[in-house]
């Protein structure tokens, strides 16, 4: 028997889906283009839009009627990044590790459909160097940091990676060999881009992603490699850091 959603839920579950729909390759959207991701009427995605932009949360240009974020999700944004200690306690660490790899490093966690990139370090001296955009979304089957997560992520509580389960044939034994390897990569098409990804562990769960990108010729693809073995105790310090007792905020 299907859950009855009620209508305050519903309502925030819509404004959510529109603030998704904006992305870093996207950051400005259509009314149509926000109805279609939405999957309602355009005069519903207007209300609700409407509403976002009374809340500052979304605003639009007169001028060519095309809707963005608003400043108030800067606010929250940085309100999110400081209520994630991982980020703070990962970026020494991280700095680190590109001085050392001369490649890029990225941090990602799960934001519901697959990871997404919440600290990048691309200072290496490199003369060729590949970077990531804060904020990007790493496609959950062929991105290392996307495969890591739904290699260790329960598919029961979370339905993209149930979905990307049952509808790839094989991806399952792909993600006990990284289970058990402890390491993924990412799957090379044409761009010549290789990343290698391990988890970060908070108490045995999986609470964010730590990879190093780079070329196919800089980045090996053996999860037994140097650069993965290096990877791997850097996310087990920051997992070791995860599991200490932190102090109550105002303590």
């Amino acid at each position: 028997m299907p859950v009855e959603v009620q209508p305050t839920i519903k309502s925030v579950q819509r404004a959510a889906r529109i603030l998704s729909a904006f992305t870093v390759s996207n950051p400005q959207l259509t009314l149509n283009q926000l109805t279609e991701s939405l999957g309602s009427t355009k005069a519903t995605a207007h209300r609700y839009t409407m509403a976002l932009r009374e809340a500052k949360l979304v605003r639009d240009s007169e001028r060519d009627t095309l809707f963005s974020l608003g400043p108030q999700v800067l606010t929250l944004s940085a309100a999110a990044r400081a209520g994630m200690p991982i980020i703070a306690m990962a970026a020494p660490l991280i700095h680190e590790l590109v001085q050392e790899l001369n490649q890029t490093v990225v941090l990602s966690v799960w934001d519901g459909g697959t990871a997404v990139v919440v600290h990048v370090d691309d200072s290496a001296d490199s003369v060729i160097q590949v970077s990531v955009r804060m904020g990007a979304r790493l496609e959950l089957e062929h991105s290392a940091q996307g495969r890591l997560f739904c290699a260790y992520l329960d598919p029961d509580s979370e339905p993209f990676v149930k979905a990307a389960l049952e509808d790839n044939p094989g991806l399952d034994e792909q993600m006990a060999q990284i289970r058990a390897e402890g390491v993924a990569v990412n799957l090379i098409a044409v761009s010549g881009v290789r990343a290698v990804a391990v988890p970060v562990l908070d108490r045995g769960k999986i609470v964010a992603s730590l990879g190093v990108i780079g070329t196919s010729y800089s980045v090996p693809e053996e999860a037994k490699s140097a650069m993965a073995s290096r990877l791997m105790e850097v996310a087990d310090l920051l997992s070791a850091d995860l599991a200490k007792p932190r102090p109550a905020p105002g303590r």
